[in-house]
């Protein structure tokens, strides 16, 4: 896909050279850029969308400054904005894998610590909820068994934020398990549990 974007940029850029002249050739040839801005930023929409929408919807914004621009006939604006929203669509390749990198790296430290703490809090539920057990100082029955309630929620949000991971839904799954991990973190201080 960069190498694509790469060639477009050089087409909108040759493009932009052979507007020197004025009449139909200078319309031609920013219409040809406004297509070519087009191009690219089509080109990296999919994964825009997903990762940087706020960088997506500025290069539109530049895209329809173009054609309102051309539909002026003002033809340096609206190379200008082509220009503009070409360059905004080889940023997005960046920052779209930046950012998919960086919801990855977050996933899997969620995924590597939530289901061992689930399972910490499985266990001690079931082992303070014993007959005979000395419980913690501070937790009690009721306790206990708000905690198992709370768990429960948990493991059921925890699954959810799994499935929306598997979908490819990365920002739904991060937001999910972040929550399931602070439900966490509040159960175990209800339960005493340290580490």
């Amino acid at each position: 896909m960069g190498r694509k974007l790469s060639w477009i940029a050089v087409g909108v850029a040759g493009i932009a050279l052979l507007c020197g002249g004025c009449g139909n050739r200078e319309k031609d040839a920013t219409e040809a850029a406004i297509n070519a801005a087009q191009s690219a930023v089509n080109a990296v929409q999919a994964d825009a969308e997903k990762y940087v929408p706020e960088e997506l919807q500025a290069a539109r914004n530049a895209l329809q400054s173009a054609r309102e621009a051309f539909a002026k006939s003002d033809y340096d604006k609206a190379l200008a904005a082509a220009r503009d929203a070409a360059d905004k669509a080889r940023d997005m390749v960046s920052a779209a894998a930046g950012k998919k990198a960086e919801w990855e790296k977050s996933w899997k430290e969620l995924n590597e610590t939530i289901p061992k703490t689930l399972d910490q809090v499985r266990y001690r539920t079931a082992l303070y909820s014993s007959k005979g057990v000395r419980l913690p100082e501070g937790v009690d029955s009721e306790i206990v068994e708000q905690a198992k309630s709370t768990y429960e929620e948990l493991k059921q949000k925890w699954a959810e934020a799994t499935s929306e991971a598997t979908r490819g839904n990365l920002r739904e799954a991060i937001e999910k398990g972040t929550a399931v991990r602070e439900g966490l973190d509040a159960v175990k201080e209800m339960l005493k549990i340290k580490s």
